[in-house]
């Protein structure tokens, strides 16, 4: 059936299982005519075009996927949760998203973790059906004493594979893209247990985990796209109220359609029982009927009123069956099943004992399913008191490498000769840039952009490091015309092939973003200085 670690399930020809008390609830009422039936792909069998549906299974177990152009993202929720929401929705048909939102706050993920999407987020997800929810891992801080401490993952996001992450880590460690982190291993058996070692004592562990969830898929975001067939077969994008009385709706329907089975096999049954109750009160002659005439079942419709099907049930029975106890058990099943028709009949014509009905099976399914919340819903932590990253960056000089064709590495210390640098082949030297591990890069482009790179953040120089384009969305048609190490408080001359220029704070040209800061319009720019 697979695992965390990315073991696949195997085939569905060869893996079988007994379905649970939950599953069955499903299929509750499938043999009662309570949905359609439509032939298989081989026209050999029939299949339920939709299950009967005990409890709101979309919402509690989700579903992803993209059909014919849409897709659908919903996340898994808590079954007792929706359950209650419905018993609420049941009584108080007007209740709002957002009351409705403080039953189910948000997503309940089988693998738990923390979901950090502030309120307001989910609750606008719920309202329009689209969104999504960050998932954090779980995760506590183990005192080893004497001011050492470790990092314990013991709840990993929905969806994510524990070996990928391992190796993802790794890479970060080896890459020097994670200098906070000083080791990671596996110790997990049945349960999760992932540990995380900080480089040093002096680094926060909250620091530390926030810069891990932006690095790494310790933090997902789950996205929300509640794209549905409705009842007609339409796709709609529904809200956690349309979601939840689509449900209610459905189980209406299920509901009606297994009372009107049940009633016309309480009617076809009556019409047997009223047969045999005109036997008992002429036992005798209906005896003689069956002995000396030699057609007897015509005779007794002729002489009782009888209608074929009861003539033929009257035949059929056995003579001990007709003794006086018999009688009297047939009388109470006459009694009990009128009783219960004009039940049934009455459920069928009112939608308030239809409702009563909908919230008393409702309450009995939430018995088996009730579960306590996997996933707490909390808001993100503040780390904007802690210290930055950048503070627990170790210092080291490093020479800072970049090749004609756009490939760089930073390697250690300063590089006192550049004829000895390798590059692939074909390639060759554009820009060498002493620097520290704790400085920033500015990087120009000739179509005016300027990026800035950390220089923690490049490859190490034992090989031939990795593409820019890597790092930076920088144009197809553009080319890089200098790089050089940011100077906090300094200035640029920044000049352009038309001949123009003018002095930039070299902090105002600093970008946040991939996408560089674009410092020239209308020009090519020449160089910076």
């Amino acid at each position: 059936f697979g695992n965390i670690d990315g073991d696949s399930a195997a085939a569905m020809r060869y893996t079988e299982c007994k379905l649970t008390p939950a599953a069955m609830l499903l299929l509750d009422g499938i043999d009662q005519d309570a949905v359609d039936f439509r032939a298989t792909y081989d026209d050999q069998d029939e299949e339920p075009v939709v299950l009967p549906g005990g409890f709101p299974n979309l919402l509690a177990n989700g579903s992803s996927g993209i059909a014919v152009g849409m897709a659908t993202s919903i996340p898994p929720h808590n079954a007792g949760e929706l359950i209650d929401a419905c018993l609420v929705l049941l009584e108080k048909p007007e209740t709002t998203t957002e009351e409705l939102a403080t039953i189910v706050p948000g997503p309940d993920f089988p693998t738990g973790g923390v979901a950090v999407e502030g309120h307001a987020s989910i609750l606008d997800a719920y309202e329009t059906g689209r969104g999504g929810v960050r998932l954090r891992a779980r995760w506590e801080t183990e005192d080893l004493g004497r001011g050492v401490w470790r990092i314990i993952v013991t709840e990993m996001p929905y969806q994510v594979q524990k070996s990928r992450l391992i190796e993802a880590l790794a890479d970060l460690i080896e890459n020097k893209k994670a200098p906070l982190l000083g080791d990671v291993r596996d110790e997990s058996a049945e349960d999760i247990r992932l540990i995380l070692e900080p480089k040093n004592r002096t680094i926060e562990p909250e620091i530390l985990m926030e810069s891990l969830f932006k690095l790494s898929d310790l933090e997902v975001r789950f996205p929300i796209n509640m794209n549905v067939l409705d009842a007609t077969g339409t796709p709609r994008v529904l809200g956690l109220k349309a979601c939840l009385q689509a449900f209610l709706d459905h189980r209406r329907e299920v509901l009606v359609r297994r009372g009107r089975w049940r009633v016309e096999r309480i009617e076809k049954r009556l019409h047997l029982l009223e047969g045999l109750r005109l036997v008992f009160l002429n036992l005798d002659e209906v005896i003689r009927i069956v002995r000396e005439e030699e057609q007897p079942k015509a005779v007794l419709i002729a002489r009782f009123g009888l209608t074929e099907i009861q003539a033929d049930f009257v035949l059929d029975t056995r003579l001990r069956q007709l003794a006086r106890l018999e009688e009297m058990t047939i009388e109470k099943e006459f009694k009990e099943l009128s009783e219960e028709l004009a039940g049934l009949n009455a459920m069928i014509a009112s939608p308030a004992k239809q409702a009563r009905l909908i919230a008393v099976g409702l309450q009995d399914v939430r018995k088996p399913l009730l579960s306590p919340r996997r996933t707490t819903i909390a808001e993100a932590v503040d780390a904007s008191s802690y210290a930055p990253v950048e503070a627990f960056i170790p210092r080291e000089a490093i020479t800072v490498i970049l090749s004609e064709r756009g490939w760089i590495r930073a390697a250690k210390g300063k590089v006192e000769d550049p004829s000895e640098l390798k590059f692939k082949e074909g390639d060759s030297l554009a820009y060498l840039v002493p620097t520290f591990t704790t400085d920033k890069l500015l990087v120009a482009a000739s179509d005016g952009r300027i990026f800035t790179i950390g220089a923690d953040k490049l490859a190490s120089g034992r090989g031939h490091g990795e593409p820019l384009r890597l790092m930076i969305d920088l144009d197809e048609k553009a080319e890089i015309v200098n790089m050089l190490a940011h100077q906090p408080g300094g200035k640029l001359l920044v000049a352009s092939k038309a001949g123009y220029g003018f002095i930039a704070p070299e902090d105002e040209l600093l970008a946040q973003k991939r996408g560089g800061k674009q410092v020239l319009n209308g020009d090519m720019l020449a160089a910076i200085r």
